[in-house]
């Protein structure tokens, strides 16, 4: 893979105006015409998946707006969600699940998720710009970008849909597994996250290898043993 995965790290502020010129242009003129944006979100929660993204945007997309997902309230990524998944030439999302985490670890179980996203694009990508310093396990002409989702639109264009789809993922595990608060705090380590765990014990999105879950192995069995 390190002959296929060289790290580009690109412009050098990650603070100006995100557009189809520093990476992706770059590529479209070596003759790679379906450039992918890769990106993951929910590497640090306690409780559910990861999610990964991919997303081809075409030349002449409309990239007002589109940021790293971290940067956007709930409404506006929304909104570009929206826009992504109707204008981009492809997208695709992979989820890793909290059990897959615990075997694997987040970050390689991350990685398995952006293999999975990368894998359903339709058309197929020819190159890959991935979010971070580790290329994604699978045989394709691919650049790393440290800080990705701040410098590179397509990379950010995946941050935000991998966060919004993580998100409705969450609330939809907030019906099953009442009383964690997942709609709200997402899976994330807040007081109240912290407060349900220690009332009900863990459930079965939670993640048992991380610390502030383990702790409540074996003595707490929660509502939803394992």
């Amino acid at each position: 893979m390190a002959e296929d995965a060289p790290t580009f790290f690109g412009p050098s502020s990650p603070d100006g105006p995100l557009g189809l010129e520093e990476f992706e242009r770059r590529f479209w003129e070596e003759g790679y015409a379906h450039v992918a944006g890769v990106d993951e979100a929910g590497r640090g929660a306690w409780a559910g998946p990861v999610v990964a993204a991919a997303v081809i945007l075409p030349p002449g997309f409309d990239c007002t707006g589109i940021r790293d997902s971290k940067r956007l309230d709930a409404a506006v990524r929304e909104d570009l969600f929206g826009r992504l998944t109707e204008g981009a030439a492809a997208w695709a999302v992979g989820v890793a699940s909290a059990k897959l985490v615990d075997q694997l670890n987040v970050l390689n179980a991350a990685l398995v998720a952006m293999k999975k996203a990368c894998e359903r694009l339709a058309p197929a990508p020819h190159l890959l710009l991935v979010d971070g310093n580790r290329p994604v396990p699978i045989v394709m002409r691919q650049h790393t970008v440290v800080r990705g989702d701040a410098r590179c639109v397509s990379i950010a264009a995946a941050s935000v849909i991998a966060k919004v789809y993580r998100d409705r993922l969450m609330a939809l595990l907030d019906g099953k597994y009442p009383g964690y608060g997942f709609a709200g705090h997402k899976g994330y380590g807040t007081a109240d996250h912290l407060n349900a765990l220690a009332a009900l014990g863990p459930s079965p999105a939670h993640r048992r290898s991380f610390g502030p879950v383990a702790r409540f192995y074996p003595e707490a069995g929660g509502l939803f043993p394992q």
